[in-house]
């Protein structure tokens, strides 16, 4: 049973209770219980590779080097090549409930602000700190990822032509998160108190991040360009205020329109993952 495998991987765990399975995660499972540790029972969280897809050593040492980067993140107490437990912190992680509930109603006029000076502290990371990022081209990939299903689309044609056509010059590469948008943020009424989920990190240009907060995916109906919460201003100062360095909207606006495109290819990845029975799950 995982209470007793849970017993196992906890240093100082002397009993396991409410074991629960989290929503969410298509490519890692989240589960939540309460573990006694030194006469104190402790919350928790473990998340877990699913069906053997990739090490989650690297994941850990993102959480460890945004943490030192001043980066709000949970505490890891034990750590695997497929498993993390964490503490567990609470807040919010679901987008509709941030963006329409009252009692965020304060928090969203400065959230994007907030955003940007997270995300320029996680473009501070040293490269060392995670070795081994991989970096690469991203729009050859992606349109190598979109051509490897025989299934046309002319929307997503057009935006990698476009994508093509209007290319920046090569930008320096630091550390990136990857996925950072609601849904893998903590957030309580004063703020973001954890930034989850970094399967996707890896080496790039940091308007990357930038850009992806903003697709519309990402803003769950909101009417706000940045996370449905905010706006590019709000989200660009807060980034120069940590990074000192100016944020160009155009180079941002690109990565936006990568975004979008990158998203509709992962679906279509996903979405196979399912359809050919390789991973079976309504969600995907």
């Amino acid at each position: 049973m995982l209470s007793e495998q849970l017993l196992e991987l906890v240093p100082g765990a002397a009993e396991v209770r409410g074991v629960q399975r989290l929503t969410g995660g298509a490519s890692r499972e989240t589960w939540s219980f309460d573990a006694l540790i030194d006469g104190e029972w402790r919350p928790l969280v473990m998340r877990s590779g699913r069906s053997g897809r990739g090490s989650m050593t690297v994941e850990a040492l993102a959480f460890d080097a945004a943490a030192g980067a001043g980066v709000p993140e949970p505490r890891i107490v034990a750590r695997g090549d497929s498993f993390l437990v964490m503490e567990r912190i609470e807040g919010e992680t679901i987008a509709r409930r941030i963006l329409r509930e009252e009692k965020f109603a304060a928090l969203r006029p400065l959230l994007a602000e907030q955003c940007g000076e997270i995300l320029a502290r996680i473009h501070s990371i040293p490269r060392e700190a995670i070795p081994d990022l991989e970096g690469g081209d991203p729009l050859t990939d992606t349109a190598a990822m979109i051509h490897s299903f025989e299934e046309p689309s002319p929307a997503l044609e057009l935006g990698l032509a476009w994508l093509e056509r209007n290319r920046p010059e090569p930008e320096r590469g630091v550390v990136l998160h990857g996925d950072f948008r609601l849904g893998n943020l903590i957030i309580g009424e004063e703020g973001v108190r954890a930034v989850l989920d970094w399967e996707l990190v890896h080496r790039g240009d940091p308007c990357q991040d930038l850009g992806y907060l903003c697709v519309r995916a990402w803003r769950f109906g909101g009417e706000y360009p940045v996370g449905g919460f905010g706006t590019y201003e709000d989200l660009f100062r807060g980034s120069e205020r940590i990074s000192g360095r100016e944020v160009d909207p155009a180079r941002v606006r690109w990565w936006e329109v990568f975004g979008t495109v990158w998203w509709g290819g992962a679906c279509m990845q996903q979405a196979w993952r399912h359809l050919s029975g390789s991973d079976r799950s309504v969600e995907l």
